[in-house]
């Protein structure tokens, strides 16, 4: 069945896997007139049965949140509280029972669990993950971690160490792997993986990456993928208008004292993140099959997207999109339209040389084209979600030898990056150089939905036509095309934030557009962040990480041609 087993690290992560869960839930139908779903259930589900004999198919995952993260959810739901039991006494007097004040459930849970009309979640009204939740999970797979408690000022769980420590303190007194995880990969017939969603720039990154150390000793090369978030920059925080106000005499002497310790404040923070990012990276990326930062791009956003970056609801949908589009191949049916993939294929498709492990990830929401949208006679020009015309994917199929500066093959540009590893102590992202400038090793296109096919189909007429001119053996398969006419859904628990052209809500299903790729931004970008913080790191681990760094940074300048345009650009 290729199982895919999902590990949950954090409240960011759990944020994101409730959004995958509740699409995944979308694709079920019910009765004999809904048809079949074009999704394999049993790769993500697994059968069980509940407490009352009934039977169950809940999510093959483990979720580790710290004290208080779960918000009003219980260990044990509705499916299996007949087997919750109170334990029996073994004292005989007089007992005084304390319970700490329980969390409200919200009013989206109570109207599932009514079946009433769900209200409208907003960003005030979504306090935790699990209140837009709409999926039930078996007991094992929740693991609360009260050695942290979620939002504590005086012990905030935000190093890197902390997260390395916190686990191998835990490995020691319970042996995580087998009390957690071997339970679920006993009951695959046949893992396709394990997915991982964890932040890569809090501690959580170190708690990811002695996990991921252990999993490998006991699941050699069983492809594991990590989605690594990153928290949005919230800039440096602001007193007043004084950041804004124009006056002729400088602030009061307190204020601007204010103004100077919260903005160490945050670069201290900022500094801090950018520090275990370089080491989540250092020590993930040799150990996980691919590594897929996910951030949000410090400039606008496309006008198709409309999103609270303070909101982690908000913030998690958008990357949901993206996520859960590039990795539809992986439990679609076989009769589906689009070729089914697998964790391992598409690892092999992007890791060219062994070593490339680090992937870039784009998306855009597609909009269907104005019918007066003619072209010049090569086809139908598609726009993006900003109105501009969308890139002919030719510029990365074919290498044009006609060209004195040697042809490049190009990486296609969406939307929306989420690839962004680096920034400086400002907030402004380190560029990986002009996309049109990146070299690019390999990627994955996807298409879902009527739009984003059409779209496609329009492309691949362009590109037959300069088969034509410039003949098949030119051609380098740098490019894999995947597509499916299964929309992305929009829940009543998914956030608002894609427009349409004229400005509106979109809340039909979304067509949408990815592409996953191994190309030569990493390289800048991972030197970028090298320089930023080596400096800022102990002098026990400096060496060490630079170098770490450094080195996964040479594997994405294999395959440049020597004496090239490229080469000036990274010296």
């Amino acid at each position: 069945m290729h199982e895919i087993i999902t590990l949950q690290l954090g409240q960011q992560s759990n944020y994101l896997a409730t959004h995958f869960w509740n699409t995944q839930e979308s694709y079920f139908t019910f009765g004999d007139d809904a048809g079949e779903s074009p999704i394999n259930h049993d790769v993500h589900f697994r059968p069980g049965l509940g407490a009352d004999g009934t039977e169950t198919f809940m999510p093959r995952t483990v979720i580790y949140d710290l004290k208080g993260g779960f918000g009003s959810m219980r260990k044990i739901n509705a499916l299996y509280e007949d087997a919750e039991s109170e334990p029996a006494a073994l004292w005989s007097g007089k007992t005084v029972v304390q319970k700490q004040t329980p969390i409200d459930i919200s009013a989206y849970q109570e109207s599932l669990d009514t079946g009433s009309a769900a209200p409208e979640l907003t960003t005030r009204n979504v306090r935790y993950w699990s209140d837009f939740s709409r999926v039930f999970y078996h007991p094992r797979s929740i693991v609360q971690l009260n050695e942290y408690e979620l939002g504590s000022t005086l012990m905030p769980f935000e190093k890197w160490t902390m997260g390395e420590e916190l686990f191998a303190s835990l490995d020691k007194d319970h042996d995580l792997l087998d009390r957690d995880l071997r339970p679920f990969i006993e009951e695959a017939d046949q893992m396709q993986g394990v997915q991982i969603m964890s932040g890569i720039d809090d501690a959580w990154g170190g708690f990811a990456a002695k996990y991921v150390e252990r999993m490998r000793d006991e699941l050699g090369k069983t492809p594991i993928w990590l989605w690594g978030l990153q928290e949005p920059n919230a800039g440096i925080p602001k007193v007043g208008n004084f950041h804004h106000r124009v006056t002729t005499s400088p602030p009061p002497p307190l204020v601007s004292s204010a103004i100077a310790m919260l903005t160490k404040a945050a670069q201290e923070k900022r500094l801090l993140r950018l520090t275990n990012k370089a080491r989540s990276i250092a020590e993930l990326s040799s150990q996980v099959s691919l590594l897929i930062p996910l951030s949000i791009p410090s400039r606008s956003l496309a006008s198709s997207v409309v999103l609270d970056k303070a909101s982690a609801w908000n913030v998690t949908a958008l990357f949901n999109a993206a996520m859960e589009s590039t990795s539809l191949y992986t439990r679609l049916k076989s009769n589906d339209r689009a070729n089914s993939l697998t964790m391992g294929s598409i690892t092999d498709m992007l890791n060219v040389f062994g070593k490339q492990t680090i992937a870039n990830l784009q998306m855009s929401p597609v909009d269907e084209p104005p019918a007066a949208a003619a072209g010049d006679g090569t086809g139908i020009q598609i726009l993006s979600g900003r109105g501009e015309l969308i890139s002919s994917l030719n510029e990365m199929n074919y290498e044009d030898q006609s060209d004195t500066g040697g042809g490049q093959n190009r990486v296609e540009s969406l939307d929306v990056d989420l690839s962004s590893l680096a920034e400086n102590l400002g907030g402004a992202a380190v560029r990986g150089g002009s996309r049109k400038k990146a070299h690019l090793f390999s990627q994955l296109e996807t298409a879902r939905g009527d739009d984003a096919i059409n779209a496609i189909s329009r492309e691949e007429d362009d590109e037959a036509n300069d088969e034509d001119r410039y003949g098949r053996a030119q051609r380098r398969q740098k490019s894999h095309r995947y597509q499916s006419t299964l929309a992305y859904p929009m829940l009543d628990s998914y956030p608002r934030i894609f427009r349409d052209r004229e400005g509106a809500l979109r809340q039909d299903p979304i067509s949408m557009r990815t592409v996953l790729s191994t190309d030569s931004s990493v390289m800048t970008r991972l030197r970028g962040l090298r320089t930023t913080v080596v400096r800022s790191i102990g002098l026990e681990d400096r060496e060490d990480i630079g170098n770490e760094l450094a080195e996964v940074a040479e594997a994405y300048k294999e395959g440049w041609s020597s004496g090239s345009d490229d080469d000036d650009d990274d010296n």
